[in-house]
């Protein structure tokens, strides 16, 4: 089984403010409610440790495709399976459009039930919300 989502969010700041926060991969525990820890280990790869209800999970990822102030693109190469984008869109001078899309395959009872009743996309929604959040508030600083 595979399972995708895809959320928008509206952001009070400029696409520069928005890419600055979501390209620096240190500050994704502080918006993204299940990621414990994301460690750089060189370039295009990381390693993330999510806390997800039922399950720990540790995986490496790989990025893609940067284009700045555009697209962030990854996907995994060890651990889950899991590929993703989140896109940056300018609104005006100072509002902008970032949106996630992430395809996965949910494994065991808990996250199938997740996927299956969209608790994942409740989840990226409130993340995403936090992301607005900090966003709004670096932009008015």
């Amino acid at each position: 089984m595979s399972a995708s989502l895809v959320e928008t969010v509206d952001v009070q700041a400029p696409v520069s403010v928005t890419w600055d926060l979501w390209s620096d991969v240190t500050r994704w525990p502080a918006f993204l409610s299940h990621v414990r820890l994301v460690e750089p280990l060189d370039e295009r790869h990381f390693a993330w440790q999510l806390s997800l209800p039922g399950a720990d999970k540790n995986f490496v990822a790989e990025l893609t495709e940067v284009i700045p102030g555009e697209r962030i693109a990854w996907h995994t190469t060890q651990g889950v399976h899991h590929a993703g984008v989140v896109t940056f869109h300018r609104l005006s001078e100072a509002s902008s459009r970032v949106t996630l899309q992430v395809e996965y395959d949910p494994k065991g009872f808990v996250e199938r039930l997740g996927a299956l009743t969209n608790l994942d996309s409740v989840l990226a929604n409130y993340d995403l919300g936090e992301f607005q959040k900090l966003a709004e508030t670096a932009a008015s600083s």
